[in-house]
């Protein structure tokens, strides 16, 4: 890991695109500006890992098409079933 020490209204660059500014320092919290270009998703780390729990979650969940497909076609209407 990289620790840097910045002062209110310096920067860290990462990349050409990617600018991390500290805007003010109050108390225990730092408050940061992000400037990165819109296709880079930049999220709070527990907000990420919320969205990587549900992503894994959808995949453990795949509906089986072939057989939701036998069970329609079993209870169409004039089905003598």
């Amino acid at each position: 890991m990289l620790v840097l020490s910045r002062k209110k209204n310096e920067s860290i660059m990462i990349g050409d695109t990617i600018e991390i500014k500290v805007i003010a320092v109050e108390g225990d919290t730092v408050r940061i500006g992000i400037e990165a270009p819109r296709n880079v998703e930049v999220y709070r780390k527990e907000i990420y890992e919320a969205i990587q729990e549900e992503n894994r979650l959808a995949t453990q969940h795949q509906t089986d098409w072939a057989k939701m497909k036998e069970v329609l076609r079993k209870t169409q209407p004039g089905d003598d079933q």
